[in-house]
């Protein structure tokens, strides 16, 4: 086990949930994927007096028991090659209503050997830079009146106002509940009115139908029309087959969500495969869809379905006119 992962999980724990000695930890934990098994040991090196449960060695009553042996500001911790499913459970919501701290490291089969490197790089928390660039870039998207997004030759123009921007930086100080899905790093927002988006913007990846991430070798071009993709004419057939699929139960492919990763570990070469981690990645990200469980529209129902990451081959991003985004990098 690398001594950078302990190292990591170390400083997240402590930094960015907060746990101290004085509370209980509880891990639980699978084998059924190299990463998992790396990461678990990690935490186990970095919380030694943590409470171990093998998900695959014990029933879910069992597990339910220790959770209910917990008391509000202990932190449980989910690491898991799938998801973890405890009959009606639904293990995240109701540790938070418990007031118990969550740290969730879902899909880690979904991550390749020649990634794992990449993945333990990207729980590294760097508190001076998430706390200084995350709220900077959350004030600018709270104010702004237009933004554009540059790529490959492309254009796109949000001239919308945006919704109050969330953040993702591991600071919990102002927020309900405490922790979250792990690896973290973003803001996010949308426009007020999505009708306001047009342009055009090139795309080096996109999530694929098994909740993966789907590279090209060549950025290919979408068109947006009023806030609606209505053409890709380049793509991969891969992606028509996303599109096709969002049409045939939401007729329009809204694009709704614009996410500014902040996590300096990945970007368009330093890549991971799970869709859920890979949106952190320092860069620019958008979601197709009527979904959002964030923001909430007239037009948008909750029944909407789809809600599907794509990454944008960004050169530049300005906010009212100014530079924040820039050769791979937050210049704000």
């Amino acid at each position: 086990m690398p001594d950078c992962a302990v190292n990591h999980i170390r400083d997240l724990v402590s930094l960015a949930i907060g746990h101290t000695s004085a509370q209980q930890a509880l891990l639980v934990f699978d084998e059924q994927s190299p990463l998992a098994i790396q990461i678990a040991h990690a935490y186990t090196q970095a919380l030694p007096d943590a409470v171990l449960i093998n998900f695959d060695q014990v029933s879910p009553e069992e597990i339910l028991e220790a959770i209910d042996r917990l008391s509000a500001g202990d932190l449980v911790i989910l690491i898991q090659s799938t998801s973890f499913r405890l009959n009606q459970f639904r293990i995240r919501l109701e540790l938070f209503n418990r007031k118990l701290k969550v740290i969730e490291h879902p899909h880690l089969s979904r991550i390749r050997p020649e990634e794992m490197s990449i993945y333990i790089d990207a729980l590294a928390y760097d508190s001076d830079y998430y706390r200084t660039f995350g709220p900077a870039l959350k004030e600018k998207i709270d104010a702004c009146e237009k933004i554009e997004i540059f790529s490959d030759q492309n254009v796109l123009t949000y001239s919308s106002p945006f919704e109050n921007a969330k953040l993702n930086i591991g600071d919990y100080s102002k927020m309900r509940n405490v922790g979250g899905q792990f690896p973290i790093g973003e803001v996010f927002s949308e426009p007020k009115e999505i009708s306001r988006v047009n342009g055009k913007i090139a795309l080096f990846a996109f999530g694929n139908t098994d909740f993966t991430v789907f590279f090209v070798e060549k950025p290919f071009s979408a068109l947006i029309e009023n806030g609606v993709l209505v053409d890709a004419p380049d793509a991969p057939s891969a992606f028509h087959a996303v599109l096709d699929e969002i049409r045939n139960d939401e007729s329009k492919v809204w694009l709704r969500e614009l996410g500014f990763g902040l996590n300096r570990a990945m970007n368009r070469k330093r890549r991971v495969s799970d869709i859920s981690a890979y949106e952190r990645m320092c860069g620019i990200h958008l979601s197709l869809g009527g979904k959002h469980s964030i923001y909430t529209k007239p037009g948008f129902p909750k029944s909407n379905r789809f809600h599907v990451d794509v990454f944008a081959a960004a050169d530049r991003v300005d906010v009212d006119g100014m530079t924040v985004f820039q050769n791979n990098r937050y210049v704000i």
